[in-house]
């Protein structure tokens, strides 16, 4: 009977295992490594719909991680090397109610402060950021649509790349631009 009991113990923590990794997963090729991020389409359905148009679309390719600030985010998804924005598709209605939260190495989607307005642009939480949950201190909160399941030293060593203040196209001057060019060589939905 005991062993009966561990034997279905085990294949329901199996069972619970694969299912939190169900979800579908796309690896991103970069200049300092490569890391596999694994989306949610239960708890946030139209991010991930979203994500998955621009890196079926291969927008992310040649983009760059233009935001890096160890201790909190790496963002990227949105800017050429020579940091000119890309133009994108309408804006994703916030899902950040969904329940996820910015943890350590979860994805979710940059935005302005209207939390209706993410379109391409995404981070990487560096360390769990509590204060990006929704409810926040403005009410909204940032979408999680996911999390790294592979390559967390690529994220770390991409966090700690030195950064600047560096001239931008039509924008001036963007702070926390990488001094050495993080590049996205391209995002793929593995199979």
């Amino acid at each position: 009977m005991r062993k009966l009991i561990a034997t279905l113990a085990l294949t329901i923590g199996c069972f619970t295992s694969a299912a939190s990794y169900a979800g579908p997963k796309v690896e991103f090729k970069t200049t300092m490594g490569n890391f596999v991020v694994e989306l949610d389409s239960v708890k946030a359905p139209k991010t991930t719909a979203n994500f998955l148009d621009y890196v079926n679309s291969g927008f992310y390719n040649g983009t760059i991680f233009h935001r890096v600030i160890d201790g909190f985010m790496i963002q990227g998804g949105g800017f050429t090397p020579d940091l000119v924005q890309k133009p994108t598709n309408a804006p994703v209605v916030s899902e950040a109610q969904n329940g996820l939260k910015n943890q350590t190495y979860t994805i979710a989607m940059a935005r302005t402060s209207d939390p209706d307005s993410a379109t391409a642009q995404f981070f990487i939480n560096v360390k769990d950021n509590e204060g990006l949950n929704y409810p926040n201190a403005m009410g909204n909160g940032y979408t999680v649509f996911g999390k790294v399941i592979s390559g967390t030293q690529t994220i770390d060593a991409i966090r700690k790349v030195p950064t600047m203040v560096a001239p931008a196209p039509r924008m001036g001057r963007m702070a926390d631009v990488p001094s050495k060019t993080v590049t996205i060589e391209s995002a793929t939905v593995l199979k």
